[in-house]
């Protein structure tokens, strides 16, 4: 089971802050590929990953990273400089 945590527009697509997930998936791909097929709202949400950032346990990572041991993904759209 992973919590998984939406930020900015992201949770605003999807309607939801965060959300406990029962997935098979492998990688972050795998997830967000889970996530899309679920309802249209994912899958506007995840429609320009370019436009999203994930972090594992709060790390920054990438997209084909492992999911193995992780207990919290956090997707959110890229931090701007100010």
């Amino acid at each position: 089971m992973l919590d998984v945590m939406y930020f900015a527009w992201v949770r605003e697509r999807i309607g939801e802050p965060r959300e406990q997930v029962e997935t098979n998936a492998a990688t972050v791909a795998e997830l967000i590929e889970e996530l899309r097929r679920r309802e249209e709202r994912y899958a506007l949400a995840f429609s320009d990953l370019s436009a999203l950032r994930v972090a594992l346990d709060q790390e920054l990572s990438d997209f084909d990273a492992p999911l193995d041991g992780v207990r919290e993904v956090a997707f959110f759209p890229p931090m701007t400089g100010g």
